[in-house]
């Protein structure tokens, strides 16, 4: 059984003498240093003097230097800038001021996993994941509760590499609902895995699939965009709270039949044999490697000619008419 810490079993005090640099003010960067500040630890961010989020974070109340001068002042520098650009800010600007003692932290495993980023052995090596976007950190921890989180030790040179990730983790509110003991390769291994084959790829592809089928059976579109994606947050929300035999409880007699026989002629053996190459593409380094050479040369554009063509789906056109509808004042597009 997986080893979980909760706020009882964690202390914030030993981090209060230490200094977190958290490097990056986007969802994570700004929610986890934000969840930081108001649990009372010395925070600073780390930003390039002419980037768009510096005024961001001064206005949200941190003190905010560039980068380089944040890792000098740090005990704990906490990497939150996109996977794909760390390796160099890394070489850039952390490693030349780097120094015994410090630890640097993710919030995912990537980086040290492929090795695009090679530590000194001098330094602990942690990671705090929380477990969703860095919007909901922030909401849940001004609720008074928290986001659940994966946590791992690396490289513990300091011998205090587990109190102050566990320290992190408190800071962030993640052990108010619970962090569990993980490593770097399978919390990368996993999150790509469930990235690919469920939460974006694969529910995309059903929800168009389905989308489709019923159109090209004279449905209205409107009314398959009800039945394939509009309502889908409806079963999610029942299973995220009482798991899927609870969503099953949930629903109408003839959803929970119709469901429970037909659902595995949709998702297979073959469905899941599928899977498995995804799986062991991640897991060979295959899909990093893929993923790294395409970003090196074609950078933000590489997604431009797979979200050109999905917004040209009916299912995105008649979307947006009905998102419309619902949400009249909100950005729906």
């Amino acid at each position: 059984m997986a080893k979980i810490w909760y706020d009882k079993d964690t202390s914030i005090d030993a981090l209060k003498q230490e200094v977190v640099a958290v490097i990056g003010y986007g969802s994570q960067g700004s929610a986890q240093a934000s969840n930081l500040k108001d649990s009372g630890l010395n925070v600073v961010v780390g930003l390039r003097e002419e980037g768009a989020s510096w005024s961001k974070a001064v206005k949200d109340g941190h003190r905010v230097v560039k980068i380089n001068k944040a890792v000098e002042e740090a005990d704990i520098i906490h990497i939150l800038v996109p996977d794909m650009i760390q390796k160099t800010l890394y070489e850039k600007e952390v490693a030349p001021a780097l120094r015994g003692g410090q630890a640097l932290s993710f919030s995912h495993g990537a980086s040290i996993h492929w090795g695009w980023i090679k530590p000194p052995e001098y330094v602990d090596v942690i990671l705090l994941a929380p477990k969703a976007p860095g919007q909901r950190v922030r909401e849940l921890y001004l609720e008074g509760f928290g986001t659940p989180a994966l946590v791992a030790v690396h490289q513990d040179y300091s011998k205090k590499a587990w109190p102050r990730v566990l320290g992190l983790a408190k800071g962030v509110g993640c052990t108010r609902a619970g962090v569990i003991e993980s490593t770097f390769k399978e919390e990368v291994e996993t999150d790509w895995f469930g990235e690919q084959v469920d939460l974006c790829g694969g529910v995309d592809r059903l929800i168009r699939t389905a989308f489709e089928v019923l159109i090209e059976n004279g449905y209205q579109p409107e009314v398959a965009y009800f039945e394939c994606l509009h309502e889908l947050k409806l079963i999610v929300d029942l299973i995220q709270r009482f798991g899927i035999s609870g969503m099953y409880r949930r629903v109408s007699e003839t959803a929970r039949y119709g469901g429970l026989t037909r659902g595995g002629l949709v998702v297979d053996q073959q469905t899941k044999q599928k899977m498995q190459v995804i799986l062991d593409d991640i897991r060979s380094g295959k899909f990093a490697e893929e993923w790294y050479n395409v970003y090196a040369k074609e950078e933000a554009s590489s997604f431009n000619k797979y979200l050109d063509e999905l917004q040209k789906h009916p299912i995105e056109q008649v979307g947006l008419k009905l998102r419309r509808m619902m949400w009249p004042e909100g950005d729906v597009s």
